[in-house]
């Protein structure tokens, strides 16, 4: 499902991809309020189209203003326990980790996932990019979907 949001024009470019963090201290009393707080705090999207017929707003928060976009929700890359975990199944994050040097912790703690959510797994994508998991996992990695469920 397309949605139609503004961002900052740096980011307007197809297939940029965000974490949409909702209303900043700048937004109080913005006329294009409506049009721009219209995503929901903490998924990830992915801009589909740019509005080129669209002119630059202005924008208290991005200095080079605001630019109309049609977003998607966007897959989550994400690592969750291997038991049970098929394209299809729902699965849940399994919690913090310490460890921000592995190559698997952006995958354990990914942008717009929350840990006490399910999300359904899209796609099995397989092993992660990590050797060993310095937590003793059994992890899988996976492509979830980018609506919480």
């Amino acid at each position: 499902m397309t949605t139609v949001t503004l961002v900052g024009t740096r980011l307007a470019e197809v297939g940029e991809e965000f974490v949409y963090r909702g209303e900043a201290s700048g937004c109080e009393g913005c006329p294009y309020r409506d049009q721009c707080l219209n995503l929901t705090t903490g998924n990830r999207y992915r801009i589909t189209n740019v509005r080129q017929s669209g002119q630059t707003l202005d924008c208290a928060m991005h200095q080079d203003g605001v630019r109309a976009v049609e977003v998607e929700p966007a897959p989550i890359r994400a690592n969750v326990p291997s038991k049970g975990a098929y394209a299809g199944s729902k699965a849940s994050l399994m919690g913090p980790c310490p460890h921000t040097e592995c190559p698997s912790h952006p995958y354990c703690e990914p942008a717009g996932a929350e840990f006490d959510e399910e999300y359904r797994i899209d796609e099995i994508i397989g092993d992660p990019p990590h050797d060993y998991c310095m937590l003793d996992r059994d992890l899988t990695l996976v492509k979830l979907e980018g609506e919480q469920q």
